[in-house]
């Protein structure tokens, strides 16, 4: 429920129109799966291991800020006989990625994600209550 009310205030105070100004060209970014810094990523992977949830196609309001807002579709995978035999399916999302750190480049980058679905979840309302995620920034090798 926290998320929720979270969310709901992201929207209202950002909506969802392309960020004016310095935010849109901020070099703030995100770090992806092997913490590479990403500026304003289309699409994030969140289990990077076998990448059976993302989400695709995400316009964000707010980059560059304290926190930045996004919508998306989330492709995940039921897994059903097994993650390798399973369907990938689609469901609207939202998101926020917040608070900063300083990658070993020296770029500032979000840490963490939080997440919702609109609508049903595909996942036992356990996990779907408490869908955060630290991202963090690593050295490229």
């Amino acid at each position: 429920m926290r998320f929720a009310v979270l969310i709901a205030l992201a929207i209202a105070v950002v909506g969802f129109y392309p960020s004016a100004g310095v935010a849109q060209t901020s070099t703030i970014a995100l770090p992806d799966c092997l913490g590479h810094p990403v500026v304003k990523p289309t699409s994030v992977t969140l289990a990077c291991a076998d990448a059976n949830f993302r989400i695709e196609h995400i316009q964000w309001t707010g980059w560059g800020e304290s926190f930045a807002a996004g919508k998306g579709t989330a492709v995940v995978n039921d897994c059903e006989p097994s993650c390798a035999g399973g369907h990938f399916h689609n469901y609207p999302m939202l998101l926020i990625v917040t608070g900063r750190q300083t990658c070993p480049s020296g770029r500032s980058a979000y840490e963490k994600i939080e997440y919702a679905f609109v609508g049903n979840s595909p996942f036992p309302k356990a996990t779907a209550e408490n869908a955060t995620q630290d991202v963090a920034c690593k050295p490229r090798p």
